[in-house]
């Protein structure tokens, strides 16, 4: 047999040793003490261990991105708040230059979450949290130019701000207006870009997708070159409701009058354009539970931070009527739909099983806890005592060959003994009640042999 075999085989007889040695109680009893004093250390340290695992924060990456880096700043601060309000989720910022870059890196499964347009992308694998803002698509002619619609850019070059995010948007009104017909020709241009390739009239219309907020109405206006005669123009987008119909992604909006500009008013009227929704997307594989304390500590955290980050005041809720891509295209979350739609499972609700079984378990646990007390607090015998009434019969040969007066009052004087301590046994709290209705047969037994052999004796006497 090789060494291992012996080794497992030694470990196996002592483990079996111990165990019968449990069983039998045969231990000391400061062994027996130890031995429960340290199962239930180990006990309460796998407890404790245990519930810093349950309690422990859900930490979750994000990645963002954005031409200024503004959505990283943001959601940096978002993390932090929820961190001070002791979220059970938390947030970990994965920084990306441009949104193609997020929507990559999510679609990976390189993070849980991502802020997204739904027209960037691969986002099969996402579902809906929250929406974080909505942004517009401008198109801005400089200040002086004659365009006063889409059929004036015929033969023109449109500067697209970034144009990768917003390659999409860019074959929808080309399909819809037939631009490359009219041959119109469209120019990515790099933030740095914009300035200089407006100047030197390389572009001679400027498409931009950003939100509606005073600092990034303030960069576009500061795009243009200053003119007191003349202002920059926005360009209706009439056929916005027939490209959001065909896509499913963009959204027909009415720009307000005096949005870019409130003196002169530009626009100087309600402008149709298209709105592109901006998402805060989880992998569809993320727990409803999980989701669900998303969706409640950002609308918390966003409520905190708003004054400080006025864009934060896009984020909403999500349309929760509607869960398929046809009519959302990004579907909300089952986890978020239960939060905004008060429908979040209680304690009770999502631990009901948990709470059943441990109360089973919380029964079985008291049992050993019962059993422990009783195994520390057994006497030690050094061997078990013999039964009393099979110490009687053993009695009965003894008084068969007594043959003096002297041997029978021994045999009395050992009943005596036994019966003495019987009694004592049977007081003692943690002792069995014992057959009494066999030990007084056995006494009564006894008696009359005894009676019978005093009659023997003293027939021999008389006889003799």
């Amino acid at each position: 047999m090789e060494q291992a075999e012996l080794r497992r085989l030694a470990i196996g007889a002592t483990v079996l040793a111990g165990l019968v040695a449990l069983a039998s109680g045969r231990l000391p009893r400061w062994l027996r003490i130890c031995l429960v004093i340290g199962i239930a250390a180990l006990a309460s340290g796998l407890g404790l261990y245990a519930y810093r695992i349950f309690t422990q924060p859900t930490t979750l990456t994000i990645a963002a991105g954005s031409i200024d880096g503004d959505a990283s700043k943001i959601l940096a601060a978002l993390s932090s708040r929820m961190a001070e309000n002791k979220s059970p989720v938390r947030l970990k910022v994965v920084d990306k230059s441009t949104a193609p870059e997020v929507a990559k890196t999510f679609a990976a499964g390189e993070v849980d979450l991502a802020v997204v347009r739904p027209d960037v992308g691969d986002l099969s694998s996402a579902k809906t949290v929250v929406v974080v803002t909505r942004a517009v698509a401008l198109l801005l002619a400089p200040p002086g130019a004659t365009i006063t619609d889409v059929d004036g850019l015929k033969g023109k070059t449109v500067g697209v701000v970034g144009g990768d995010v917003n390659r999409k948007l860019v074959d929808a009104l080309t399909k819809e207006y037939d631009l490359e017909r009219a041959k119109v020709q469209f120019k990515s241009l790099a933030f740095s870009e914009i300035g200089p390739a407006l100047k030197s009239k390389q572009v001679n219309v400027l498409l931009a997708v950003t939100p509606i907020s005073e600092k990034y109405l303030a960069i576009l206006r500061n795009m243009f070159p200053r003119n007191a005669k003349a202002k920059p123009a926005l360009i209706a987008i009439e056929a916005a409701g027939a490209i959001a119909a065909a896509t499913g992604y963009y959204e027909s909006y009415d720009l307000p009058k005096g949005t870019l500009q409130g003196s002169p008013a530009i626009p100087d009227d309600d402008l149709t354009t298209l709105r592109i929704p901006v998402y805060l997307v989880a992998n569809k594989k993320l727990s409803d539970d999980v989701v669900g304390a998303l969706a409640k500590a950002v609308m918390d955290a966003r409520r905190e931070l708003i004054s400080a980050y006025p864009v934060l005041s896009g984020v909403s809720q999500p349309d929760t009527d509607s869960d398929s891509e046809k009519d959302g295209y990004i579907p909300i979350h089952p986890g978020a739909k239960a939060y905004f739609d008060g429908d979040t499972k209680t304690v009770f609700d999502r631990y009901g099983d948990q709470f059943f079984y441990g109360s089973m378990l919380l029964g079985g646990f008291t049992s050993l806890l019962a059993a422990a007390w009783k195994f520390m607090s057994k006497k030690e015998d050094i061997a078990p005592p013999e039964h009393a009434p099979t110490q009687l019969s053993a009695l009965i040969e003894a008084i068969r060959t007594a043959t003096s007066e002297t041997d029978l009052l021994h045999v009395e004087s050992r009943i005596d003994e036994i019966l003495k301590t019987e009694l004592q046994r049977e007081s003692r709290e943690d002792q069995l009640p014992r057959d009494t209705a066999a030990l007084a047969l056995a006494t009564h037994r006894l008696e009359y042999l005894i009676g019978q052999r005093r009659a023997a004796l003293a027939a021999a006497r008389s006889a003799a």
